[in-house]
């Protein structure tokens, strides 16, 4: 069940993640996000697309925000469950199971990886974060205040 329902709430932000006009860079609070905790968006670029690539079978990239350290982070989603921190809550997710890219890139799945970007929604993704970056986990000296 858990596999199940993480590949359908993986794929129901995946979707919404992109849109036809997209691509370009975030601005607002993600972008200076993005700067502090990547030291800026091509290094996150290149995070994500090696996360997606380097995948051992099936699974997902994904930008989170870790309410602990309060901060972004890229990670490997294996298949649909995360082995990487407890409370990271996904804002971007790239899929990089072997449907998502082989029926127009084939073998070639890094393609896939890089075009992806001209169709990402930041406004949706900026959303995401703007919903989570105060969020206060109650644990000692992760308070914002």
């Amino acid at each position: 069940m858990a596999f199940n329902l993480s590949g359908h709430i993986l794929h129901s932000i995946f979707w919404q993640n992109l849109t036809p006009k997209g691509g370009g860079r975030p601005d607002g609070e993600l972008a200076t996000a993005i700067e502090r905790d990547f030291a800026g968006f091509d290094q996150l670029k290149r995070q994500m697309v090696q996360a997606a690539s380097t995948i051992m079978g099936s699974g997902w990239a994904a930008l989170v925000w870790e309410p602990v350290g309060r901060r972004l982070l890229t990670t490997q989603i294996y298949d649909h469950q995360s082995n990487l921190s407890q409370g990271g809550i996904p804002l971007l997710v790239l899929d990089a199971w072997e449907h998502a890219f082989y029926l127009q890139y084939q073998n070639r799945k890094a393609e896939f990886f890089e075009a992806v970007w001209n169709v990402w929604n930041w406004t949706d993704a900026a959303a995401r974060f703007r919903a989570v970056k105060d969020m206060d986990v109650k644990l000692p000296g992760t308070s914002r205040h």
